[in-house]
């Protein structure tokens, strides 16, 4: 069945039972009876059996309704059924289904219960998990419900089930009472009270005040433990089994309605003779005789043990609840309060029953606690929130605020430990995250003043106000000489330009007994804490740098060295105003993190600074000094990688050889260690010496070293480009020059024409170098015409992440060509800075300009230097 028609079946039904109800017309009457004695007293007994009814089931709404040609609320607690008084058609409410067939409704989910599941009332929202009992008035007519219901789904107990069918009866008993009350107000009231009482259940009673005689019916000596013959009679029975407690009040209240010839109402203990107790709640009236004076009081009982012992389960579970638990009436006083509350608020409940909430805790007003409470009065919705309260409870509280009995009612437990701890572990996290960006910034750099710059953007405003970060130069002068401030933080940018200043002047300025000097001799974190004209003359001597420093407004400062392997890199200075008040310990066992990691990450920078610079050294005496043949003009560059300080593998060669042609030599030994280098010296000098004892071409010549890398164990991979410039009588008649290389697996050569035009020579290469003996290897031949430019280089000036081969040559060729008509050597500089600006990998580069022979020298050239020359310098 689909949904439509499932809603069509259940308004059926609805209507159906409306009927049902409807057409029965002595209960219909006796509805009507009942509706009209309850609405013209205003009984509150039914407001009672409401609220007990949702106390005793722990639900947030319940309430008594009577159904007569539409349904009335004559009792009701919580936000679901609507004050005392509401009217809604029978098709509307669910209780009409009760009432229609007499007997109870338990559901868990009313949504989902195919019973209820389309009922307009589910349908409207907001009830979800119900029970009813039918209430049965006289002639076993079910006249109205009592109903319990919650906005959650929820299974009941058979004891909740049976304490409603109690409260039900009760219920009905009551409204039988206001039923006869209002009928028979004349003077038959008495007969027709006990008449009526008989059929509801009730006991009667009737005190002739003439003769002193005392009238009971069988319902009320069965519940005081009489019979016929055990009953005397007089107000003395009725006194005798009275428990001592009860006796005084109940004897005022018969006193005050005789004396006023007005209404009874008490609610006692009867002792039984078998010791069982059994509470009673009497009404009744004091009545007139002709001369205006009292000569008889009649009334009703009802017993209600149930009732009371339904109200002592609840105090006993309140009493035994861990949780707080305290009932504020609509005055704010405190009503109830449980052991637990008095245990958790510090104070004995006697001090608390009685006083208003916002004059025994003052601190709630205008507190979360305070706006909570009105919410819940004021709209009938709980409410559950956390909030502090200060001294002395100095606690968080996690809070279920409810409406009952008219007031509100709280259940509370103190949550202070958990918020502590989850405060502990965002603390933590927050450490943690601090620690990791204080990591992440320092692993991007191995600059000293970038990475400090870096360190004090994370430590503020994340742990300070203001930060100074200091580095300590090598050597032995004093430390006044070697402490410079290079980076500096301000939370608030408006003082920037004061630091800025500051930062300028005040490492000059400060004193031998500064924190800073104190920090520097020990070795250890200084802290001070103090405030203004104080602070700034502790730290400084008077002038610009200390009025600058009161500007900044310091309240609290810690100095911490920050130490390298065995001593001190430098400082961290961090400052804290007013508002954010001194450094805690976590913050100071943070900041002792930060600076064990700065340390390390100095230490690092400045280890890797000076490798940095003996590598270069190294790198650079394993490179050749090169020669200047006539009309020819050679210019090398080698840039080591901008990270690390390991030695690469590139170099670059050239020299004369026998035949009177310019060896030109690039090449790469893989691998960013020191046996690439050794590699590499390995394979240079071999190669510098073949070539020069053999008279070969190219080709033959990287054979030959194929066969002395492998007889040697220079067992390194290896690529290369060999050259000749050659010159035979008839090109240099024409001015020309041939180039004759072979490529073992390198970047092909770039030729910068005459007129500008960059062509990549990229001829078929060959196998790398020392891979296997006796592979086949090729030369390759171009004309040189004059003032072309060679260009041999290594993949350091070509390569990038990301990026294939073919697009980094393109870009080398175009870039060339923009570079052309430049000299030389400013040539391959430009070229270095456009392309490898911060290579990740070593650039080594040989280039070679061709000069016309018909003419000097050019100045841009230098002068020739040949081998001899080359040994001079030597």
């Amino acid at each position: 069945m689909d949904a439509a028609a499932r809603g069509t079946g259940d308004v059926d039904q609805d209507a159906q039972a409306a009927r049902t109800a409807v057409a029965d017309a002595r209960r219909t009457e006796s509805a009507r009876r009942l509706l009209a004695a309850a609405t013209s007293r205003g009984d509150a007994a039914l407001q009672v059996v409401a609220a007990l009814a949702a106390r005793l089931l722990r639900a947030p709404s319940a309430e008594v309704c009577l159904l007569t040609d539409e349904r009335v609320v004559v009792g009701a607690v919580g936000p679901g059924p609507g004050p005392a008084g509401t009217r809604t058609s029978l098709e509307a409410a669910l209780c009409t289904r009760v009432v229609a067939r007499g007997e109870e409704l338990v559901v868990t989910d009313a949504v989902h219960d195919p019973r209820t599941a389309d009922a307009e009332a589910v349908r409207a929202g907001g009830l979800v998990a119900y029970v009813a009992v039918p209430l049965v008035g006289d002639a076993g007519h079910a006249v109205g419900a009592v109903c319990v219901h919650g906005p959650e789904p929820r299974v009941w107990t058979g004891a909740e089930v049976e304490a409603l069918r109690e409260l039900a009866a009760a219920a009905a008993g009551q409204c039988e009472v206001a039923r006869l009350d209002h009928q028979y107000a004349d003077a038959e009231r008495s007969d027709l009270l006990a008449t009526a009482a008989e059929a509801a259940g009730l006991g009667t009673f009737r005190w002739d005040l003439r003769d002193g005689s005392l009238h009971w019916d069988a319902a009320l000596l069965e519940a005081f433990g009489y019979d016929e013959q055990s009953f005397g009679g007089t107000i003395d029975a009725f006194d005798a089994r009275l428990h001592p407690a009860d006796l005084p009040p109940v004897r005022v209240a018969l006193s005050e309605a005789i004396a006023a010839c007005g209404v009874y109402e008490a609610e006692f203990r009867v002792v039984r003779p078998d010791g069982t107790t059994r509470w009673i709640s009497a009404r009744g009236r004091a009545l007139p005789g002709p001369g205006g004076e009292a000569e008889q009081v009649v009334g009703v009982t009802t017993d209600t043990t149930a009732l009371r012992v339904g109200e002592e389960r609840v105090r006993e579970i309140l009493e035994g609840m861990s949780v707080g638990y305290f009932r504020l009436d609509a005055d704010w006083r405190f009503s109830y309060v449980n052991t637990a509350a008095e245990r958790i608020l510090g104070a004995p409940r006697d001090r608390l029953l009685g006083e208003v909430v916002w004059e025994a805790f003052p601190a709630a007003v205008g507190s979360t606690f305070e706006s909570s409470y009105r919410g819940v009065a004021a709209t009938g919705e709980p409410a559950v929130f956390d909030a502090y309260y200060p001294a002395p409870l100095d606690a968080w509280f996690e809070v279920r605020a409810v409406p009952e009995d008219g007031g509100v009612a709280a259940y509370f437990t103190d949550v202070t430990a958990r918020r502590r701890a989850l405060e502990a572990t965002e603390r933590a996290q927050r450490r943690s995250a601090l620690l990791a960006g204080v990591a992440g910034v320092l692993a991007e750099t191995l600059d000293p003043v970038a990475a400090l710059e870096a360190v004090v953007g994370v430590l503020v405003p994340e742990l300070a106000d203001l930060a100074v970060a200091s580095l300590l130069d090598d050597g032995h002068g004093p430390w006044e000489h070697r402490l410079r401030d290079v980076a500096g933080r301000d939370a608030d940018p408006a003082r920037s330009d004061d630091l800025e200043q500051y930062l300028r002047l005040r490492v000059p300025a400060l004193t031998r007994t500064s924190p800073v000097a104190r920090a520097l001799s020990t070795g250890r974190p200084v802290t001070v804490v103090q405030a203004g004209e104080q602070a700034a003359g502790d730290l400084l001597d008077a002038g610009p740098a200390h009025e600058l420093l009161q500007r900044l407004a310091p309240h609290a400062t810690v100095v911490l060295p920050v130490r390298g392997r065995g001593h001190t890199r430098g400082l961290l200075t961090l400052v804290n105003r007013a508002e954010r008040g001194t450094f805690s310990p976590d913050d100071l066992g943070t900041l002792a993190d930060v600076v064990s990691q700065v340390g390390l990450a100095l230490d690092n920078a400045h280890l890797n600074a000076t490798r940095r610079t003996l590598v270069e050294e190294l790198q650079r005496s394993l490179l050749t000094a090169l020669p200047e043949p006539d009309h020819l003009h050679l210019v090398a560059r080698y840039v080591p990688a901008t990270r690390g300080a390991q030695i690469g593998g590139d170099w670059y060669d050239a020299f004369l050889v026998r035949d009177g042609s310019t060896c030109l030599v690039i090449g790469d030994v893989a691998g960013h260690d020191l046996r690439a280098a050794v590699a590499m010296a390995q394979v240079r000098n071999v190669l510098r010496g073949g070539a020069h004892a053999v008279v070969e071409p190219p080709a033959i010549i990287l054979g030959s070293l194929d066969l002395a890398m492998h007889d040697l164990a220079i067992g390194s991979l290896t690529t290369a480009v060999l050259a000749k410039v050659e010159q035979t009588p008839e090109l240099a008649a024409a001015g020309r020059r041939r180039l004759r290389w072979s490529n073992a697996g390198h970047l092909p050569p770039l030729l910068v024409h005459p007129d500008g035009r960059a062509e990549l020579l990229a001829r078929p290469s060959d196998i790398l170098l020392g891979l296997v003996t006796g592979a086949d290897r090729h030369d390759h031949v171009a004309e040189l015409d004059p003032g072309s430019l060679l260009l041999l280089y290594t993949d350091g000036l070509v390569e990038r992440r990301g990026e294939g081969l073919t697009q980094g040559l393109e870009r080398l060729r175009t870039t060339a060509e923009g570079l052309a008509g430049l000299p030389t050597g400013e040539f391959c500089d430009r070229l270095i800075a456009a392309l490898a600006p911060d290579a990740q990998d070593d650039v080594a580069l040989l280039a070679v300009r061709l000069h016309p022979e018909d003419q000097e020298r050019p100045a841009e050239a230098g002068p020739r230097v040949l081998p001899a020359d080359l040994r001079a310098e030597g």
